[in-house]
């Protein structure tokens, strides 16, 4: 039997960490990096005697996502402990909720090829972070300022079917998250990181097949290997008349391929019991409206509104929208150029080069949105040419000057004199009476011949569109 006969069936597990000052049961600050150990409290080393309190913000944040995320809200959720013991988890245990989480049966939605697609949320819970260990140099060490760092995690239903739509629903839900605020989504600093759990079944079957659970991933392109790799492997142990084991494992970039960590736990091997040193956990009357109240719009709803409203492309609303505070400088640059279409194509072209050549995102420009509006306003009256404002974008993106100022220094202003785009027309239509001939004859695109010629003898000053329209008056 082909593998093609196979269906693969994902679930995913993310965990984010929480935009917060301070950690989730202690004032130690919880930002990353820092030198080893330096950002922790006795409470985040486990020390007897310390008693977790609750920071209020985590609360927030994690009911926030809830609600963006179509969640049911329970007013009452509890605490828990998740024992199990490694060298960077002190206590022994993880404070984590479990029987009745803080969110529950939601949904996001993205889109693949065209095609929409759901996932079911089946929970979010809230719950700390564990410290971090370095091996290195034949040492095991271990740096604690991680543990007890606010997390929030996001499970999925089983409900993707291939790597790709695994990849494609985290980076909607990234999306969602760094638009609320309470995640900044980076992968690489491991802030926003996810467990795939994956298995196959025959396209016959109902039943789920034993599914493995890949830990820790934490780049797009590393999800979408293992995912594959990993399905490959279990239609590959079935076909040969095995069966898939469950457990977990890890994905090994440096050999391609996933390799077995231990064996797959279920709830009773980590002891879950509740924990005795938090009450349960009570939501206030009117505390559920109030965070509904701060939701921001979010990236589907703004993709929607940039191409109903503003008349953008849904490919350059995709490219903005991916990236909120690069659309939030775009709407604010419109105030002052209000030609959406033609700024997208300046924002997702140019100004994306510079981005890219320069390794800075829209955080780091020293411009304002009024002077790029004033820029694209040279631009929309023909004051300047294109190739002249991407020169004026550059010194803009370099130095941050007003753009006029640039445009008097460099010379770049465009001719709008008529009188003397008509007498370098003339100049041109006489050294080439034969083209201008062919015009005359209804061979339109010698005119492109007849306009290149006029603006090398302009110095490239001369208004294109001006230029176009004297040609085409003296041949009519």
């Amino acid at each position: 039997m082909a593998m093609t006969d196979f269906q693969v069936v994902i679930g995913l597990e993310v965990h984010a960490q929480l935009l917060t000052r301070s950690k989730l049961f202690s004032t130690a600050p919880a930002q990353f990096g820092g030198e080893p150990n330096s950002q922790t409290q006795p409470l985040c080393l486990g020390m007897p005697g310390t008693l977790p309190v609750l920071n209020q913000q985590v609360v927030e944040m994690a009911v926030r996502t809830g609600l963006a995320l179509q969640c049911s809200i329970n007013e009452v959720s509890l605490w828990a402990r998740k024992h199990y013991f490694y060298p960077d988890l002190p206590k022994g245990y993880q404070l984590t909720q479990f029987e009745q989480p803080i969110c529950e049966w939601g949904s996001l939605s993205f889109e693949l090829e065209g095609a929409e697609k759901t996932v079911r949320v089946r929970r979010i819970h809230m719950e700390e972070d564990a410290g971090k260990s370095i091996h290195e140099a034949g040492m095991s060490l271990v740096d604690l300022n991680r543990a007890g760092t606010p997390l929030i995690e996001i499970v999925s239903e089983p409900d993707l079917r291939s790597a790709d739509e695994a990849v494609e629903y985290l980076k909607a839900l990234r999306e969602v998250l760094v638009y609320l605020g309470v995640n900044d989504g980076n992968l690489e600093e491991g802030s926003f990181r996810c467990d795939a759990n994956v298995s196959v079944m025959r396209k016959t079957e109902k039943e789920l097949g034993t599914r493995t659970e890949l830990k820790n991933l934490n780049s797009f392109r590393f999800i979408k290997q293992a995912i594959e790799w990993e399905s490959a492997r279990h239609m590959e142990v079935i076909e040969n008349g095995g069966k898939v084991s469950q457990e977990t494992r890890l994905w090994d970039p440096a050999r391609n391929e996933t390799r077995s960590m231990r064996s797959k736990e279920d709830a009773h091997d980590y002891r879950y019991f509740p924990e005795p040193d938090l009450p349960p956990l009570s939501l206030e009357p009117g505390f559920v409206d109030k965070q509904r109240a701060t939701l921001p719009e979010l990236p589907r709803q703004r993709r929607r509104r940039f191409v109903e409203k503003l008349g953008v492309t849904d490919y350059d609303a995709r490219i903005l929208c991916a990236d909120k505070p690069l659309a939030d400088f775009f709407e604010a640059t419109l105030a002052h150029a209000p030609d959406a279409k033609k700024l997208a194509n300046w924002f997702n072209g140019e100004l994306q080069r510079l981005f890219n050549d320069s390794a800075t995102n829209v955080g780091q420009v020293k411009f304002t949105p009024a002077q790029l509006g004033a820029l694209m306003a040279q631009l929309e009256k023909g004051a300047i040419s294109g190739n002249a404002g991407k020169e004026v974008l550059g010194e803009l993106f370099r130095t941050g000057r007003d753009p006029a100022e640039i445009i008097a220094e460099k010379g770049l202003g465009q001719v709008s004199d008529t009188s003397a785009i008509e007498a370098a027309v003339d100049e041109v239509l006489s050294r080439h009476p034969d083209e201008a001939a062919l015009f005359k004859a209804g061979k339109v695109q010698v005119l492109g011949f007849l306009v290149g010629n006029v603006m090398k003898a302009m110095k490239g000053k001369g208004n294109p569109k001006l230029v176009n329209e004297v040609i085409k008056q003296k041949l009519s």
